[in-house]
């Protein structure tokens, strides 16, 4: 199967990964490269490390693309969590009181040259928007989703840093991703 029949909405390319297009992964991996080794940058703040979460989160969605299930969310939200999990777990390898946080504008610088503008514009749009969002909830909600996907901590982990009852983290956790999905579905970021 060449690309001009991989090509379109990802979840053509789920289909076509799970029967095997090694094109299917390629066209993938162009689409979604920089934004998923943005996040891991951002979590595990080494090059290197980033890198490699990223190639391992890429095998793991080549190898377990029969798997996919469109009626559960998009290709795109399923890669990037694998990336976002992957780091995590290096993250938990190397022990708390080194995981760092980066600002992602110097991602963007070294991307390189040769991307899409348009492509470009497009995640600006969704980091500003989804950084709107974040401020937009109460603090304590903000802090446990902060803490939560770019600290890579658990609700545990949080519930004890911020001596919080763990019922208490979950619950705002779920209201603040309910706050933030209906936040960005209304401004048409996320799928109805």
């Amino acid at each position: 199967m060449g690309l001009g029949a991989v090509g379109g909405a990802d979840s053509e390319l789920a289909v076509a990964m799970a029967a095997g297009s090694q094109d299917a992964l390629a066209q993938l991996y162009d689409r979604y490269s920089g934004l998923a080794y943005g996040i891991a940058l951002r979590v595990l703040g080494d090059p290197g490390r980033a890198e490699d979460a990223v190639q391992e989160a890429f095998l793991n969605v080549w190898n377990r693309a029969g798997a996919f299930d469109p009626g559960r969310g998009s290709l795109r939200s399923w890669l990037l969590t694998a990336v976002r999990n992957r780091s995590i777990d290096y993250l938990r390898g190397r022990g708390a009181h080194e995981r760092r946080e980066q600002d992602l504008e110097p991602v963007a610088a070294t991307l390189g040259a040769h991307s899409d503008p348009w492509h470009e514009v497009s995640l600006k749009l969704e980091r500003d928007a989804v950084r709107e969002a974040l401020t937009s909830l109460p603090p304590e909600q903000r802090q446990a989703v902060e803490l939560a996907y770019f600290g890579g901590y658990s609700q545990t982990e949080i519930a004890d840093m911020t001596r919080v009852p763990l019922g208490t983290v979950k619950g705002r956790m779920r209201l603040a991703l309910e706050k933030l999905s209906s936040y960005l579905r209304g401004r048409g970021l996320v799928d109805v």
